[in-house]
């Protein structure tokens, strides 16, 4: 394998002729031009000027000079939009104030994540859902945490849920209801961009002030038995 070219920047674009500003298709331009020009076959051509060429060439092609990229701004300096894990879910007007003093009111779409930018007001901004007692966000799921009677937790049963997507009727299986957790698939966030589509996890919690007896949950299964 040949060594590379040890020509610098500066050299190669004094050989080829352009400036250190060129863009891709003039580099090729020139090159075409210049090889022909010193191509070994023609008058005033050799071998050792078609090997400058191409070497100026190739020198120029190097990813290092295509495309400098600039620094990735650290996460301290971009400015963070926080929302609810409502807005989150479907979307809606927020209000933000820049640092610059404006205030704007921004149309988010519906599915946003923490993580994600959006532009306003020629700014970026990093999405941060924030939950609260009631209701978060995991990811690309939602929780929320419903009272439910005890003896739900134990026996299990059906029950009436108000979720942010509307009421909705669960069947807790006496599983569930030990673990104090139910999944209601595909009611979490929508999908988008590379965000796929997530659930709704519901923690079931005892309702206050109902107490619910051991021993009559022993009784009304030895009677359910009983009259089978």
């Amino acid at each position: 394998m040949a060594a590379e070219s040890p020509i610098t920047l500066s050299e190669a674009h004094a050989v080829l002729g352009v400036a250190p500003a060129a863009t891709p298709a003039e580099i090729r331009r020139a090159f075409r031009q210049a090889a022909k020009q010193a191509h070994p076959d023609r008058p005033g051509g050799g071998a050792e000027r078609f090997r400058q060429v191409v070497d100026a060439y190739r020198r120029l092609q190097r990813p290092t000079h295509a495309i400098i990229q600039p620094p990735a701004p650290r996460a301290e300096d971009v400015a963070r939009l926080a929302i609810d894990p409502l807005t989150a879910l479907c979307g809606g007007f927020v209000e933000h104030r820049l640092e610059d003093g404006r205030t704007l009111r921004i149309e988010l779409p519906a599915g946003l994540r923490s993580g994600d930018a959006v532009r306003a007001g020629g700014a970026e901004l990093a999405v941060v859902v924030r939950g609260d007692g009631a209701m978060m966000v995991r990811g690309d799921d939602l929780w929320i945490t419903v009272a439910v009677p005890p003896r739900t937790l134990s026996e299990g049963g059906r029950i009436s849920l108000e979720t942010p997507l509307g009421r909705r009727i669960v069947w807790v299986t006496r599983k569930a209801g030990e673990r104090g957790l139910v999944r209601l698939v595909g009611q979490g966030l929508p999908p988008r961009g590379r965000h796929t589509q997530g659930h709704l996890f519901v923690r079931l919690a005892p309702r206050q002030g109902e107490t619910h007896s051991a021993a009559r949950t022993l009784l009304r299964r030895f009677a359910a038995a009983w009259a089978a």
